[in-house]
């Protein structure tokens, strides 16, 4: 296959989480056939609800600058699919994507031909897979895996990763997880197994009781963010037991990322262990990190997934407490969302509301969005019927200096991206 031929076949497998099987046999069968090539590196493995992007994206920064071959696994993608998976920051071609895709179908296929198993890996399973093989083929000497969703049956922790991190749990994907903190955290918790090396982000009481308790069941001390004090003085400047970091700016926007910046450090302080990572490396990877779609301003434009009530509420802090000028918002949610929630925390930033429906089969109807809102607030609201007419109605409503914000789903961000840079 090619890389249009694969993206293709990929996502003929099904949405990656309406179609998601939970559960690590299928994967842990695929793996094993493809020569278990998670087995050839150490691994970082990140679940939460909100910030392991963010720790995946400055725990990455940090060893690129210390000169750590690093793979790092992420999802969703924004514009590519090739954005899921990188070397030293940077994307996967699309050659040796499309390579490392054909031998996963075919060796996927040959598993069910055999009996091996019953279906055909997911769309996530595979994609895993793709990512596991292609770290081991370019023998990287660190993989940095980010969650998909939950934790004890996602395919990542097939990969039984030696380092764990958790950052704070909150409420999502109710439907799977289950419907409290504790069920959630305890799905979560799921990738940390005996031997694990762990670092816990800041939680409510609830969900930090349930990790700990899964932590002394094993018989781990887990290391916590709370203990890395935090002072600014014109520099942000971080303590833990080991070193001071005195760091200019964070790479990444928003009053959070102090919080998963302090989960990064301690997670990279237990790689020096077996790498040398000095001060500096740290200091400069929390200063330069990146993570897109996620409080990333382009000109007039502001990208923030924010598909969550915890997201939500990081973005309406941000708003709070930078953001001035009007705001025109072009917001798109998946229905299985708590999308209500979420518009009460940020329909009221908005001097116009353009709702609208990404191409993704999860979607929300916009106009079951809009009867959301007070009656009083739907004067300032538009319904468009693609996310193409939401940008250019943005575009039209919306002076020179208003900021244009896209929030509500990634799939959305990446949709509006895309479109953008095909105008240029």
């Amino acid at each position: 296959m090619n890389f249009a031929e694969s993206e293709s076949y990929l996502l003929s497998l099904g949405n990656e989480v309406s179609a998601m099987k939970l559960g690590l046999e299928n994967i842990g069968k695929l793996l094993t056939a493809l020569g278990n090539p998670q087995n050839k590196y150490p691994k970082i493995q990140i679940a939460g609800t909100n910030g392991k992007g963010s720790v995946c994206a400055f725990v990455d920064a940090i060893c690129v600058s210390a000169g750590v071959k690093t793979g790092l696994y992420t999802s969703p993608h924004l514009v590519s699919i090739a954005e899921r998976i990188k070397i030293n920051g940077i994307d996967i071609s699309e050659e040796d994507f499309a390579r490392q895709a054909t031998l996963v179908r075919d060796t996927a296929e040959r598993l069910v031909a055999d009996g091996s198993i019953e279906t055909a890996p997911t769309f996530f399973e595979q994609v895993t897979a793709i990512a596991l093989n292609f770290f081991a083929a370019r023998e990287i000497e660190l993989a940095i895996l980010e969650t998909g969703l939950g934790g004890r049956f996602d395919a990542t922790t097939a990969a039984n990763a030696e380092i764990a991190g958790i950052t704070r749990i909150d409420y999502d994907h109710q439907n799977i997880l289950g419907a409290t903190l504790t069920e959630i955290a305890a799905e979560k918790a799921a990738i940390i197994h005996e031997g694990s090396k762990v670092v816990v982000g800041e939680q409510e009481p609830e969900a930090m009781s349930i990790i700990v308790k899964r932590c002394g069941h094993l018989g781990l001390t887990p290391e916590l963010s709370e203990h890395v004090s935090t002072t600014y003085s014109g520099w942000f400047k971080f303590a833990t037991e080991r070193a001071e970091y005195q760091v200019e700016r964070l790479g990444l926007l928003g009053y959070h990322q102090i919080e998963n910046a302090k989960v990064a450090i301690l997670l990279v302080e237990t790689l020096q262990e077996h790498f040398q990572i000095l001060p500096e490396n740290i200091i400069s990877g929390l200063e330069t990190a990146v993570h897109p779609g996620r409080l990333e301003r382009r000109g007039r434009f502001l990208f923030d997934g924010a598909h969550n009530i915890g997201g939500a509420r990081a973005l309406r802090k941000y708003l709070d407490e930078n953001v001035h000028q009007p705001v025109t918002m072009i917001f798109g949610a998946m229905r299985d969302k708590d999308i209500s929630e979420i518009a009460e925390i940020l329909f009221p930033k908005a001097a116009v509301l353009i709702l609208t429906r990404p191409e993704n089969p999860r979607s929300a109807d916009p106009q079951s969005i809009a009867e959301l809102l007070p009656q009083d607030k739907r004067s300032n609201t538009v319904i468009t019927a693609s996310v193409s007419a939401a940008i250019e109605k943005a575009l039209i409503v919306s002076t020179g200096d208003d900021l244009i914000c896209v929030t509500g789903s990634l799939y959305l961000v990446g949709e509006v991206q895309k479109l953008l840079r095909s105008r240029i």
